[in-house]
């Protein structure tokens, strides 16, 4: 005898009659980057602008900023380049070859042993998909999720300590291969990167930040470093964005320098709460500056 159906609400109902729609996952970033920018969404929320045509990240890290960005408009035109060109082939392999990558990320295994003999490996031997599984690898079970390289340009940051890392979250993988489908992603100078933005475009700058003393300083992502010389040039992309009608919005720390350099343009002072440091002592919560070439008062 077959067992009668159960009376349903209309709020019910309405969501039965709406089970074709697929609701996928929202991505969050897929590496753990120093600078991280998850934590000062909240914050920098209301500084984006509501609208506006392209998004361009010359400085792509972890990629928070844009995850968010895609989240909020799945079908946003991105420009996304690091000077990491591991980093750009994980993204571009996550992008285009997907199963490869988790293939080759689950035969990894948080052993010290095997983490060693994986950071050893030469990647211009390995296939790309290898290369990708291998920077989410390492990224997932060495110390405090940092990445850094040596003058050789060879990763060198220890084992962690992580009892169990999920180093093969295939659910956010496939959420972050979704965001990343209307993006061109690629590895060159930032100056290259903006030059194409236009009137109306959004252009976020998150470079490595300017240090806070002479012993703080941190720009080991690739063997170049970013100096002053380089913070020059970043202000001077600034105010051809600006000039160009682009938005355009770059973080950095909080110091008299960074603000001198910026002095006529809007600076948000944000906190941060920077975890990645050699010494437990020199955690916590840091003061950061959001700059702006625009009122995002004028915008709502």
């Amino acid at each position: 005898m077959a067992k009668p159906i159960p009376a349903v609400s209309a709020a019910t109902a309405r969501k039965l009659a709406n089970t074709n729609r697929v609701i996928y996952p929202v991505a969050s970033p897929i590496v753990k980057w120093a600078g991280g920018k998850t934590q000062l969404l909240k914050h920098y929320t209301r500084l984006f602008p509501a609208e506006f045509n392209r998004y361009f990240e010359p400085f792509l890290g972890g990629g928070a900023v844009f995850f968010h960005m895609v989240a909020k408009n799945p079908n946003l035109r991105a420009v996304l380049s690091d000077s990491n060109v591991e980093l750009i082939n994980c993204y571009n392999m996550v992008k285009n070859d997907l199963a490869s990558v988790v293939r080759h990320l689950k035969k990894h295994r948080n052993d010290k042993h095997h983490f060693y003999k994986v950071r050893a490996m030469d990647v211009n031997d390995l296939t790309p998909a290898e290369r990708a599984a291998r920077l989410l690898f390492l990224n997932k079970t060495c110390f405090n999720g940092l990445y850094r390289v040596n003058r050789k340009g060879q990763f060198n940051v220890p084992f962690g300590r992580y009892e169990n890392p999920k180093i093969c979250d295939e659910i956010n993988l496939r959420a972050a291969e979704r965001a990343l489908c209307n993006a061109k992603i690629i590895t060159a100078n930032f100056e290259a990167v903006v030059a194409q933005a236009k009137k109306g475009d959004f252009v976020y700058l998150d470079p490595p930040y300017q240090p806070l003393s002479t012993t703080s300083s941190f720009t080991g992502y690739t063997r170049n470093s970013f100096g002053c010389d380089d913070q020059v040039r970043l202000v001077e992309v600034f105010q051809k964005l600006t000039d160009k009608g682009c938005f355009a919005m770059l973080s950095n720390s909080d110091t008299p320098y960074i603000r001198e350099l910026y002095d006529g343009f809007q600076i948000e002072t944000v906190y941060a709460n920077r975890a990645i440091n050699s010494k437990g002592d020199k955690r916590g919560r840091v003061a950061e500056v959001a700059i702006l070439n625009y009122s995002p008062d004028d915008l709502t």
